[in-house]
């Protein structure tokens, strides 16, 4: 794939009323989401269940690209394609989460990223299996003076190593770098500084190691008060919190903000999205969604591991993600 491809491949993936289905969560996070509705994690119920969301009729509507586990782009279906080629007939972007977790390093418990270690081999292996985009997912904590300049330094170079690769490989990266706003009393003016000061220094790196600004996206948390905060602000408050964030550390060319739900309800991430596209018209980025939990929740517990649910939960899946569309157009 030519170079400069993949600034059309980012575009693509932001495009009106379409946005990411993140469908990457570990074999962990995907257990404790199984569990939640009492059905046996095994490689067969979890690709089952993202087989349903795939082939769910209608969701390339809301749906541009679906970050994947490796788990589920290597393996086949029992009819034997795979959940890449169902997506490419759908015209939606198959993706892959290329980190390894997290490993924590001091006694705040905070953490940097892993999987930087043959990550070149393993991209090009993706490429094959019908990947073009990838992601990395870097989590900081807000507490007192946290995160710490040893957490925003080590999580900024890992990021933009792992962008430089992947463009090189040729595909586009999605770099996350997930302030867990909603863990604590912080109030949004302390999440909106944490979450800046983590910008600007992830893109100071990005831009050392070369990475083309306009051939990637950012996948960022909103500015949110943390949940024991005694003041919880409107979404009008939110957003404007959000956008001067973005305005403050993001440089214009990036295509796109794709926007995780990280711990809000469904409800909440799709009104907190639509409120910020209704009261900002003209930004130079797109803002969407990378949503995981927000756009599976309901459909999950509709499916309750039952075949004869199948269509109920298709159903579900297909209304939330329709709302969430509508929300791209500040509906």
């Amino acid at each position: 794939m030519p170079k400069n491809n993949l600034a059309k491949i980012a575009k693509s993936l932001v495009p009106p009323r379409r946005g990411i289905l993140a469908a990457d969560e570990s074999t962990g996070t995907m257990t404790k989401r199984l569990d939640s509705i009492n059905v046996a994690s095994t490689p067969k119920n979890r690709l089952l269940w993202r087989q349903i969301m795939a082939i769910t009729s209608g969701i390339e509507s809301a749906v541009s690209g679906v970050i994947l586990f490796d788990e589920t782009l290597r393996n086949p279906l029992p009819n034997g394609t795979t959940i890449t080629k169902i997506l490419r007939q759908k015209n939606i972007h198959p993706g892959i989460k290329v980190d390894k977790g997290t490993v924590k390093f001091n006694s705040d418990e905070e953490t940097f990223t892993l999987g930087l270690d043959g990550l070149s081999e393993r991209l090009e292996e993706y490429k094959k299996t019908g990947a073009v985009f990838a992601k990395w997912r870097a989590v900081y904590r807000i507490g007192n003076n946290l995160p710490s300049e040893a957490a925003i330094s080590a999580n900024s170079v890992g990021l933009a190593e792992y962008a430089y690769l992947v463009q090189k490989a040729g595909l586009v990266p999605i770099v996350e770098p997930e302030v867990l706003v909603l863990k604590g009393d912080h109030n949004l003016k302390k999440s909106k500084e944490a979450t800046t000061k983590v910008l600007k220094d992830v893109f100071k790196l990005l831009k050392l190691f070369g990475v083309k600004f306009d051939s990637m996206l950012l996948k960022l948390n909103m500015a949110l008060p943390g949940r024991d905060c005694p003041t919880q602000n409107s979404a009008k408050e939110i957003a404007k919190a959000t956008v001067e964030i973005l305005r403050a550390s993001v440089p214009e060319q990036v295509p796109g903000i794709v926007f995780l739900s990280g711990g809000l309800t469904p409800d909440e991430a799709t009104v907190y999205l639509s409120t910020m596209n209704r009261m900002y018209k003209k930004l130079p980025w797109q803002l969407s969604y990378s949503f995981g939990r927000a756009l599976q929740q309901e459909a999950l517990k509709a499916w309750g591991g039952k075949s004869k649910n199948v269509k109920a939960a298709q159903a579900t899946f297909l209304t939330r993600a329709k709302k969430v569309s509508a929300a791209r157009e500040g509906k």
